[in-house]
């Protein structure tokens, strides 16, 4: 009986150990939980972005942003990258990044 008890203590303390690794592992990438925006939604946000920057190609999106409904993260021909807020009608409430000379919203 004790052999079986020390056995189901050893698994629950290693089972413990590999969720606690686990957590922190990936505690350090904010982006690893990020839900990309998809389909059609994901034309419409993309289109607003890139209008707003001027052009550019998206390199990322996600949907439910701390900061807003939507972002699209846009790649300028220069290298730079904004952060483009979009709110649920794809309208753009705010952007954020190297604008090589533009304003920002």
């Amino acid at each position: 009986m004790k052999k079986r008890l020390a056995v189901i203590a050893t698994v629950v303390v290693t089972l413990g150990a590999a969720s606690a690794g686990i957590a922190i592992a990936s505690g350090g990438d904010d982006d690893a939980a990020d839900t990309p925006i998809a389909g059609t939604d994901l034309q419409k946000a993309s289109a607003a972005a890139l209008a707003s920057t001027g052009g550019g190609r998206v390199t990322g999106t996600e949907v439910g942003d701390e900061e807003s409904y939507y972002e699209v993260e846009v790649t300028l021909d220069g290298g730079g990258q904004v952060d483009v807020q979009l709110d649920k009608s794809f309208n753009v409430v705010s952007s954020d990044g190297d604008h090589d000379g533009s304003s920002e919203d």
